[in-house]
């Protein structure tokens, strides 16, 4: 047990001793990569937390159109909802609309044309793009976390290390008191380095995987509602076909 509670005491003693004893740019690179770390961890969780309400927000509202008969009923809600998939839907309605489907003032909506519902589906699909580049936004911060760290503590590490072995041609002496202090300083560049990008590839992963995930759904709401238009489609000519029987 006395072991345990001395290694936090050895780690942070250590880490003192390495900072003190390195050079300016040593101690630069450190502090760029602490303040780095920090930003690191900001976009993380703010990432994090942003598509997890995404998420809910998406499954929200699909499941709220998956309930309604008319594919279109839920445009007023669709205005006041931030969620990707609301804006998804507001995309399509808008285009619709554009067909001008009013028969009559206060008439009945006709149903689309095969070409109008391809219409709806490119729009809906280039909706898709554009919330997917939303959401990756700051996602090239992280990239960037990820592999520029350790090559910059590696530079502070072969500095340092250049550093160390020249103090030890100059002083003369091949002795571990001489060596010691310039290797320590040099390799806590990669120490930090390594704090720095294994957290960013880790969490890189994880909302890499989630604004896959979010795509998968964004793009399976834009096929349902491509359905339900294509059904719609069907029943008015259903319909056409038994009246005309009739």
């Amino acid at each position: 047990m006395y072991g345990l509670d001395f290694m936090p005491v050895l780690a942070q003693s250590a880490m003192s001793y390495a900072f003190s004893n390195s050079d300016l740019m040593g101690q630069t690179i450190c502090v760029v990569l602490f303040f780095f770390s920090i930003a690191v961890w900001v976009v993380m969780l703010e990432k994090i937390i942003t598509l997890k309400n995404v998420k809910k927000d998406t499954n929200h509202f699909a499941a709220a159109f998956a309930r309604r008969r008319d594919p279109l009923q839920l445009k007023d809600q669709a205005d006041q909802d931030n969620s990707p998939a609301a804006r998804v839907f507001q995309a399509a309605c808008d285009r619709i609309e554009a067909f001008h489907l009013r028969e009559q003032p206060g008439g009945p909506r006709r149903a689309l044309s095969d070409d109008e519902i391809q219409i709806v589906k490119a729009t809906m699909s280039q909706c898709v793009e554009e919330q997917i580049l939303l959401l990756e936004k700051r996602m090239m911060f992280l990239a960037t976390a990820v592999s520029a760290s350790p090559f910059l503590g590696l530079f502070g590490t072969v500095w340092g290390i250049t550093l160390a072995f020249t103090n030890l041609a100059i002083q003369g002496r091949a002795d571990i008191q001489t060596l010691a202090p310039g290797v320590s300083g040099a390799l806590l560049t990669t120490v930090i380095a390594l704090f720095v990008a294994i957290p960013s590839l880790v969490g890189y992963n994880i909302i890499a995987n989630s604004i896959k995930d979010i795509t998968v759904r964004l793009d399976n709401f834009s096929e349902n509602v491509a359905a339900r238009l294509k059904i719609e489609q069907m029943e008015s000519i259903q319909a056409y076909e038994k009246r005309n029987r009739e």
